[in-house]
C-alpha cells in the first residue's frame, strides 16, 4: 500500500489525525483530507482538477501533453497542501487512464518528483474499493454497484455487507463518444460485453447503486429539472423510465442552462449525454428497474477497507450524529442518555424508527448557540442538510421534525418535510420531539438528572419519576412540557416523587 507519512501535527496533542487521499482518475485528480471518527470521518478539505487524463486514450492510447501538464500542476499543489496540513497519512492512487496509457509511467514519474508514491490500482481493486464505498454509506445495500469513471466501468455485486463479485469493463465516460458511432452501437457493444462476462440480467429485481462524478451529475440535473426539495444527492433514486426521459431531455438543454444547475461542474456537462446513454443501456441489460445514487465511492471505500471488522460494523449515521452532537452540543454524553430516557415511551417503534430517534437525540443540543428565535430552524437545517449517510430523504425529514419540535418549533411540519415523509410518520416524530423537549428542560442538559429519573406510560398516566431532592427539578417550565407531551399522547401527566 503506497503511503506518504508526514510529521505529527504540532500544537494540541489531542488533535485527531488527518488522513488524505489523492485520487488520480481518468477525468479528474482530487485531494480529499479527512478528520474525525474512523468509521465516518468528516471531509476537512476537498479539491479537484479536471485534468482529463483519459480524454485522448481512445484515439491515441496515450495521455495527452496538455493533460500531463494539468496533472503536474495539480499533483504539485496537492502534495504541498498535504504537507502544510501535516497529514498523518497520505495515500495516492491511480486508476484506468494511468493503468492503460502507453505513457502512464510518465505520470507516475511526475508524481514521484512531487514526493508522491502512487499505487496503481487494478480494475478489480478499483471495483472492490467502489463496492466498499457503497457499503460504507449504505450498509444494507443489496444490488449491483456501477462505478463509472473516465476510463472504465466497474460492476460489483454487494449483499449482506460483503462484495460477492466484481468486474471491470472499458466503458469509461471519456470513451463512450467513440463507441456511440452508429445507431444503437453502444447498446450492442455493452450487451455483448455483459453477456460474455456472465453479467447479462444480473440486476433482475435489484437496484443499481450509482458511483462516479458523471452519474452524480446526471442525478443533480434531474433534481434540478424536477425541483426536488432536498439538495442532497445521497440515496436519490432514478427509475429506468426516468433515466430514459432524462437522456432525451439532455440533448435539448442548452449549455448555458446546465451551468445554472447547483453542484454541476462545467467539466461534467460535456459528458452528460454519454453518461446517460450508458446508464440507460446498462439498466436495460442488467434488468435493474431503479438506481440509487451513492455519495461515497472509491476514496471512501479505501478508508472503509482499511478498518477492522468491528469498526466497519458501526452504524455510520449514529457515529456521525454522535460526533456532531459532541462538537456542537454542550455535554458530550447527553444525546445517548436522552435517547435511553425517552425510549420507554416508544417501545412500539421498529428498529429503523428507533435509530432515527436515536440520531435525533444525539443532535438535540446542536441549536443552543443559535439565536433563540431560530433554534428550531437551525435544528431542522442540520438534520436535512448534514453530511449524513445511511439515511434517505424520508429519514432526514423525520429527524428534522423531531429537532424542529424539540427546539420549540411546535407540532407543525414546515416545508419541505411534508414532501419528503408521510404525515403519520412526521406526527410520530413530533412525539419524539416533545419527549426530547421535556428531557432537555427537566435535566438542564445534564447527565445526572436523566440518569436518576425515568418516564413511564401505563396507558392512562404519563408519569415522570423523580427521586428525593430531584423533585425540586419539577418547576413550572418542566410541568408545562410534561403536560404538553401527555396531552399529545392522550394521557394525563403525573409526577411520582
Amino acid at each position: 500500500m503506497a503511503t506518504l507519512l508526514f510529521r505529527k501535527p504540532r500544537g494540541d496533542v489531542t488533535l485527531e489525525p488527518r488522513t488524505g487521499i489523492i485520487d488520480i482518475g481518468s477525468n479528474s485528480i482530487r485531494l480529499v483530507v479527512y478528520q474525525g471518527p474512523a468509521r465516518l470521518p468528516s471531509v476537512l478539505f476537498n479539491e479537484k482538477v479536471m485534468a482529463g487524463l483519459g480524454r485522448e486514450l481512445a484515439a491515441s492510447g496515450a495521455i495527452g501533453v496538455d493533460a500531463l501538464a494539468h496533472a503536474d500542476a495539480a499533483l504539485g499543489r496537492f502534495a504541498a497542501v498535504a504537507r502544510e496540513m501535516e497529514l498523518t497519512r497520505l495515500r495516492t492512487v491511480a486508476t484506468a487512464a494511468v493503468r492503460d496509457a502507453s505513457n502512464g509511467q510518465t505520470l507516475l514519474d511526475i508524481a514521484a518528483r512531487h514526493g508522491l508514491d502512487v499505487e496503481l490500482l487494478s480494475g478489480e481493486q478499483e471495483a472492490l474499493a467502489a463496492g466498499q464505498g457503497v457499503l460504507s454509506a449504505i450498509p444494507d445495500a443489496d444490488g449491483i454497484v456501477g462505478d463509472l469513471g473516465g476510463g472504465s466501468l466497474e460492476l460489483i455485486r454487494v449483499w449482506e455487507g460483503h462484495i460477492q463479485d466484481r468486474i471491470s469493463f472499458p466503458f469509461g465516460v471519456l470513451r463512450i463518444g467513440a463507441l456511440r458511432k452508429g445507431q444503437g452501437a453502444l447498446d450492442r457493444q455493452l450487451a455483448k460485453s455483459l453477456k460474455a462476462a456472465g453479467w447479462e440480467g444480473r440486476g433482475e429485481g435489484l437496484p443499481l447503486y450509482l458511483v462516479g462524478g458523471s452519474w452524480r451529475a446526471l442525478a443533480r440535473l434531474d433534481m434540478h429539472l424536477n425541483d426536488y426539495p432536498l439538495p442532497v444527492i445521497h440515496q436519490y433514486s432514478l427509475t429506468q423510465h426516468e433515466i430514459a426521459r432524462l437522456g432525451r431531455t439532455i440533448s435539448h438543454v442548452p449549455k448555458s442552462a446546465l451551468r445554472e444547475v447547483p453542484g454541476l461542474s462545467s467539466g461534467r456537462a460535456s459528458t452528460l449525454g454519454d453518461a446517460a446513454a450508458l446508464l440507460a443501456a446498462l439498466v436495460k441489460h442488467l434488468h435493474s428497474e431503479t438506481t440509487i445514487v451513492s455519495a461515497f465511492g472509491l476514496r471512501e471505500g479505501l478508508l472503509y477497507g482499511a478498518l477492522d471488522t468491528a469498526t466497519q460494523g458501526l452504524d455510520p449515521l449514529i457515529v456521525a450524529t454522535r460526533d456532531e452532537g459532541r462538537r456542537a452540543g454542550r455535554f458530550a454524553e447527553h444525546g445517548d442518555l436522552l435517547e435511553q430516557w425517552i425510549a420507554p415511551l416508544f417501545a412500539e417503534d421498529d428498529a429503523e424508527a428507533a435509530r432515527l430517534r436515536h440520531a435525533a437525540c444525539l443532535l438535540a443540543d446542536v441549536g443552543w448557540r443559535a439565536n433563540p428565535e431560530f433554534r428550531a430552524e437551525r435544528g431542522m437545517e442540520i438534520a436535512l442538510h448534514g453530511n449524513w449517510v445511511a439515511i434517505d430523504a424520508r429519514g432526514r425529514a423525520l429527524v428534522a421534525q423531531a429537532l424542529f419540535t424539540s427546539l420549540g418549533g411546535g407540532a407543525e411540519s414546515p416545508a419541505p418535510l411534508g414532501a419528503l415523509a408521510p404525515h403519520d410518520e412526521l406526527a410520530r416524530a413530533v412525539d419524539w420531539g416533545l419527549a426530547m423537549r421535556l428531557g432537555q428542560r427537566m435535566s438542564g442538559g445534564l447527565a445526572g438528572p436523566l440518569q436518576r429519573s425515568r418516564l413511564s406510560d401505563d396507558g392512562k398516566f404519563l408519569s415522570l419519576h423523580l427521586q428525593g431532592m430531584d423533585a425540586t427539578l419539577y418547576g413550572e417550565a418542566v410541568e408545562r412540557r410534561h403536560n404538553a407531551l401527555a396531552t399529545r399522547l392522550d394521557r394525563k401527566a403525573l409526577l411520582v416523587a
